[in-house]
Order: structure tokens, then C-alpha cells, then sequence
């Protein structure tokens, strides 16, 4: 049986970040690589937390952050998702891009008070373009078990639109900022204005 405890938080972190021009996961916000800034928030509220990243980036974490290698089986941010999922079949999972420098703690202790257990994933959305955001959500197990399934019949590798498609429990945060993705350089100043206002 599944436990509905058992939250585990990953920070997806072993994207290109071909836009940015720079490792996004390396880009310091709030005076830490913003990687290791959202681990140590999503440590703060998940029973144990985890790095996602790329093969080559090993070398470079150090022994104080627990990981996971992706395993390449999938493409994009589903090849973190479903390589934590393989790793850790029974633990719903509490998924941060490492894109998203205005994520704060009480943002994330919202996301968790809101999660819906019966759906197969709560994800925050933002009130005036409600689609769901995959990378800033709860997935639970079965969730990833049908996206294997789903990406195995060709449906694509978006992880928005199978949760678009599928039943989930819509977040809308109290400040919407704290879904600003960071992708580019513009996004990236307007995110430091942000942070010193």
C-alpha cells in the first residue's frame, strides 16, 4: 500500500538551460546557486529531498545533497520526474523547476495544506491562466506510474498536458509571483527586482 505521507521534494536541475545562456541551477538569487536554495526549502517540508541531475553534473554536487541521476529513459523534465519516480516508487513527490527564483517556503506549506490526495497530482496554477504548472506540483505515485504509460503511447513529452488531461487538483497560490520562471536574462532581472523590492 501507498503511504500518503511520504513526501519527497526534487529539484529538477539537470536541464540545459539553453535560453538562460548559464546553468540556471547555478545562478545565486538569494546568495546560495538557486538549487541548492530550493533544496534546502523543499528540505524544510519534505520528509527527504533530492537533486536531480545529469550524469556529468555529479562530480560537481557535493556529498551534502542527496541525488538522483537521471537515467535518460525520457526526455525533458520528465526524464528527472520519472528517474526520482524508479528510484522511489511509493513516495508522492513535491517537484521544483529550478527556474523559479520567487519560490518561498510558505508558498510550498500552502501547496501541502492544499494537496488533494484522491487526485493524482495538486499543482499550482495561476487564477487568470489556470493550467496547471507541472514543475511547481505534487505528483502523487500514481501520477508517474501513468506517465510511463502515457509516454510510452506517443502522447508526447509534455508533463502539462498530461496533467492537463488527467484529474487534478488546481493551487492558486496567495502571491502568483512566486510562479515567475526565470528562462531568460530579461526574466532574470525582472526576478532580482523583484527580490529587492
Amino acid at each position: 500500500m501507498i503511504s500518503k505521507d511520504k513526501l519527497y521534494g526534487l529539484v529538477l536541475s539537470g536541464g540545459k538551460s539553453t535560453r538562460m545562456g548559464e546553468d540556471k541551477g547555478l545562478i545565486k538569487y538569494h546568495e546560495l546557486p538557486q538549487r541548492e536554495h530550493l533544496y534546502s526549502l523543499l528540505n524544510e517540508v519534505c520528509d527527504q529531498t533530492f537533486l536531480s541531475i545529469r550524469k556529468d553534473q555529479k562530480d560537481e554536487i557535493s556529498n551534502a545533497f542527496d541525488t538522483i541521476v537521471d537515467k535518460d529513459e525520457f526526455r525533458g523534465p520528465y526524464n528527472g520526474l520519472l528517474s526520482a519516480h524508479k528510484a522511489h516508487p511509493d513516495a508522492a513527490w513535491l517537484v521544483l523547476a529550478c527556474d523559479l527564483p520567487l519560490m518561498d517556503k510558505k508558498a510550498l506549506e500552502e501547496l501541502i495544506a492544499s494537496r488533494n490526495t484522491g487526485k493524482i497530482a495538486s499543482a499550482f496554477a495561476d487564477k487568470q491562466n489556470p493550467l496547471p504548472e507541472p514543475l511547481c506540483a505534487i505528483w502523487e505515485p500514481e501520477a508517474l506510474k501513468r506517465s510511463v504509460a502515457y509516454l510510452e503511447a506517443g502522447n508526447g513529452s509534455c508533463p502539462r498536458k498530461f496533467l492537463i488531461n488527467a484529474d487534478v487538483h488546481l493551487v492558486f497560490p496567495e502571491h502568483k509571483e512566486v510562479l515567475l520562471n526565470a528562462n531568460s536574462k530579461a526574466e532574470y532581472e525582472e526576478a532580482l527586482l523583484k527580490i529587492s523590492l
